[in-house]
């Protein structure tokens, strides 16, 4: 490749990293390429020329010239006597400085001072507040900046307008880390306030990033927008806390529904969380909690938990959750009480027997009583037949002796 094409090929890479300039301050984006020039190096080869440097790689001045070999690719002379450094790093930071001598004896001299700086992301409010109590100090949140250099600062904003904390009613406290590989910062800034009673009742917070280099833009977070209540104006104090359940008393069929239901009014309206054996449930606040199909995991002894900005929590009496069988459901209920249903149970069996008893013995009198008259019907007819049977036994044999004798010889 021509030594021309080579250059302009280089000066492309140039664009792309960081601004150039003799005698001037160089900031370069980690990561990018960068390409120092060396004034008044011929373009062509042979030059006398050599690059001083001094950075954090580095423990004194490392020389570098057109003839020696590149420096752990870190940085390396091109043709026309650049240098470049194929991706800058937070250890390049420092001096460089080059001197070089025209075919015609003259000697031209060239001072750069590199830094270096990477954009962070946007940054965020971790952890905000949801409403602010005026009169008392409250957390509004954390602002968080990741992986920016140099570190920078971290603002917070009031109403578009920059807050200065005074130890009184606007405290900050700040935090800075350093990736151990990286070298990259890391920032947190937790914001407390304390609302003047009477003062805004929806005031917006923001923070923003200032890059620590300069003619960078300031990063933005989203804004977020709290209530204020005041305790002497519009708060009400936090009563007795009343676990309600039905249906009352907590029993239920196996597959039946419970619903617990916590009380606490108050202003601001409390956190209501739930409390089961001992031991705080899983769930996400709320004033009621369901218990649709209840098995044997259900059952249990329940409570709730309101907590107040002001108060503190506060806890419900317990309530008991049971299984009863399906025999027991009219206990519970209150119509009749077993041992009564059991007796109802006994007499009405008891009349039942005594009434079957009754209705078989009088149709047995009936049928009796119809074989009676039966019999008392059939007397005079039965007496004919036998004075008719008497008459043909008596009647005499004479015809038949007749018969005989008039057969004989």
């Amino acid at each position: 490749m021509a030594a021309g094409a080579v250059v302009g090929a280089w000066m492309l890479v140039l664009s792309l990293g960081g601004t150039v300039t003799g005698d001037q301050n160089i900031t370069a984006r980690i990561g990018k390429p960068l390409v120092l020039n060396c004034k008044g190096a011929p373009k062509k080869p042979p030059q006398q020329l050599e690059w001083k440097l001094n950075t954090g790689r580095t423990e004194a001045w490392k020389v570098l010239s057109p003839q020696g070999d590149p420096w752990d690719s870190v940085a390396r002379v091109l043709p026309n006597g650049s240098l470049l450094l194929p991706a800058v790093g937070i250890q390049d930071e420092g001096t460089f400085r080059c001197r070089a001598t025209s075919r015609s004896g003259k000697e031209t001299k060239s001072n750069y001072r590199v830094r270096v700086y990477q954009i962070p992301g946007k940054p965020e409010i971790v952890d905000p507040a949801s409403e602010l109590m005026a009169g008392v100090p409250n957390k509004v949140g954390t602002c968080v900046s990741e992986g920016g250099y140099p570190a920078g600062t971290l603002n917070w904003l009031l109403d578009g307008k920059t807050l200065i904390p005074d130890g009184k009613g606007v405290s900050v406290k700040e935090e800075t880390k350093r990736h151990p590989k990286t070298g990259l910062f890391t920032l947190h800034s937790e914001l407390m306030v304390t609302p003047a009673r009477g003062g805004a009742l929806h005031p917006t917070f923001s923070c923003s990033f200032t890059p620590g280099l300069p003619r960078r833009r300031a990063l933005h977070t989203a804004p977020i927008q709290l209530r204020v209540w005041s305790e002497r104006r519009d708060a009400v104090p936090l009563k007795e806390v009343q676990l309600v359940v039905e249906p009352e008393g907590g029993a239920v069929a196996p597959g039946g529904t419970v619903t617990l239901t916590c009380e606490a009014p108050a202003q601001p309206p409390p956190q209501i969380h739930w409390i089961k054996d001992g031991r705080p449930l899983p769930l996400p606040p709320g004033p009621m909690l369901l218990l649709p199909e209840v098995g044997p995991e259900d059952q249990g002894t329940y409570s709730c938990v309101a907590t107040h900005p002001s108060h503190g929590p506060q806890e419900s009496r317990a309530v008991s959750v049971s299984i009863i069988e399906t025999g027991e459901e009219g206990t519970t209920a209150g119509s009749v009480e077993g041992p009564g249903l059991e007796t109802l149970a006994l007499t009405l069996g008891i009349l039942g027997g005594l009434g079957t008893v009754a209705l078989l013995i009088g149709v047995i009198v009936w049928h009796r009583r119809r074989q009676r008259k039966g019999q008392e019907r059939k007397v005079p007819e039965n007496q004919e037949e036998e004075e008719e049977e008497r008459a043909e036994l008596n009647q005499p044999e004479e015809p038949e002796a007749a018969e005989s004798s008039t057969g004989g010889p």
